[in-house]
């Protein structure tokens, strides 16, 4: 994978990734293994739509981006990161 392509659990290091350092306290991130999602804006599984994925998995105090909820989403890092990489749907 292009670097310029890298995954939301490559980025934020949140370790919920497959055998993720985190999978034991928070289980596995849906992002890292919801195969509908995969190829979007070039990403693995919803790892670079995670905050379409997520959005239905909130995990409360989970490490990375899915601590904060959906709402908290286009404030992420991340998520700038996809979109200034790529034209983004967003919708209303």
């Amino acid at each position: 994978m292009k670097n310029g392509n890298l995954n939301c659990w490559e980025v934020m290091e949140c370790g919920r990734e497959l055998r993720g350092k985190n999978v034991d306290l928070f289980g596995v991130c849906p992002a890292a293994t919801d195969d509908r999602a995969n190829g979007i804006h070039n990403g693995k599984n919803g790892g670079r739509c995670c905050w379409v994925v997520i959005s239905a998995y909130y995990v409360k105090d989970a490490p990375g981006c899915c601590a904060s909820g959906y709402n908290k989403c286009v404030e992420c890092d991340f998520y700038r990161m996809v979109e200034a990489s790529s034209e983004l749907l967003l919708l209303p």
